[in-house]
């Protein structure tokens, strides 16, 4: 049994006595020790190694005492099983060097065999879970497919992944066999890791708000409620679609045990939207964790009290930025665990 259940009790709506807290991004870049280890081995070295990546998802929760882990990893994994060359590009990040962009492409992507191309990701769950010792829950989690598709066709990051728009508007036939695909291989992934010993999964649909709402619909959230409905008997799901506050109501109806918000839409319209009947996740904005320490307990404790004690996990709505100071991270942990 996990010695502190309170992220798993919130996933199930029960009354805390607080909320959770853990941060996106949480096992990363802002802390020292993560910086040593990336200084010695490159992006996709850190994340095949279970050693490492063990290693860097609990290094958070040494110094800070947050109420989950999430598994140090990278949504672009699951492209690479899937016969996509995905590089880790410095200064400009992921790099696809042959984007997928024709039906042709598309065919050339295989539902892979997640134990002997992703298995290095299950003895790193095993390997954390150890380090862990039962103290907390950890998270694993997978991109949404549409975020997937867009880094696939656009090739790279991008402000508007207009390629990748132009490819799902003009070869839909290729663009949601594609997204099936995608879809096929994460459920697949995500039940690997369960049976490994996550104890939540979390889809991040991070491109999702570049999507009309109609959009969204066919080309995103679809896909989503697939890998809510195939996991939804193994672990909880959380899904998060960063700027899809538009699609919440319909979130809500799914078998999602949580949602995640981003800093787009208030705790009173984020309840509202979902009828107060579903766990709600975020949504502190990252940059706001520049302000100072006493300025973000303030905002955290009022945030709370909006969204209220329970059903509520404490997050932000986006992953922690690389050059937040060490004392303001802990200043947003200690906020909520001092919380009354």
């Amino acid at each position: 049994m996990i010695k502190n259940d309170l992220f798993l009790r919130a996933l199930k709506g029960e009354t805390v006595e607080r909320p959770p807290v853990w941060m996106m991004r949480q096992a990363g870049r802002y802390l020292p020790e993560f910086i040593a280890i990336r200084e010695k081995y490159d992006f996709f070295t850190r994340c095949r190694t279970p050693e490492l990546a063990s290693e860097i998802t609990v290094q958070p929760i040494r110094r800070y005492g947050m109420d989950a882990a999430i598994l140090f990893s990278d949504i672009l994994v699951i492209p690479q099983a899937m016969n996509i060359e995905v590089e880790m590009k410095p200064g400009v990040g992921p790099w696809l060097p042959n984007p997928v962009r024709t039906q042709q492409d598309v065919d050339n992507v295989i539902v892979p065999d997640i134990d002997e191309t992703l298995g290095y990701v299950m003895e790193a769950i095993k390997a954390t879970k150890e380090l862990l010792n039962d103290e907390i829950p950890l998270i694993g989690f997978a991109g949404s497919p549409w975020t997937i598709l867009c880094y696939c066709v656009q090739g790279q990051g991008s402000k508007n992944f207009d390629k990748a728009k132009e490819f799902c508007f003009t070869q839909p036939i290729a663009a949601h066999t594609l997204l099936q695909k995608i879809t096929d291989t994460t459920i697949a992934y995500l039940k690997e890791k369960v049976k490994a010993g996550v104890n939540a999964v979390q889809v991040f649909d991070s491109w999702g708000g570049m999507l009309s709402p109609t959009d969204y619909q066919e080309f995103s959230w679809q896909y989503i409620n697939q890998i809510i409905e195939a996991l939804k008997d193994d672990a909880p799901v959380i899904a998060f679609g960063k700027g899809c506050w538009f699609a919440l109501e319909k979130m809500s109806n799914s078998n999602a045990s949580a949602l995640g918000v981003d800093w787009t839409v208030s705790p009173k319209v984020a309840r509202e939207l979902t009828g107060n009947k579903i766990t709600l996740q975020g949504n502190f904005d990252p940059v706001r964790l520049l302000s100072p320490p006493k300025v973000i307990k303030e905002m955290v404790h009022q945030m709370i009290d909006e969204f209220g004690k329970d059903k509520y996990i404490v997050n932000l709505g986006h992953g922690i930025l690389p050059h937040v100071p060490l004392d303001n991270a802990k200043a947003f942990i200690d906020a909520v665990k001092e919380y009354k």
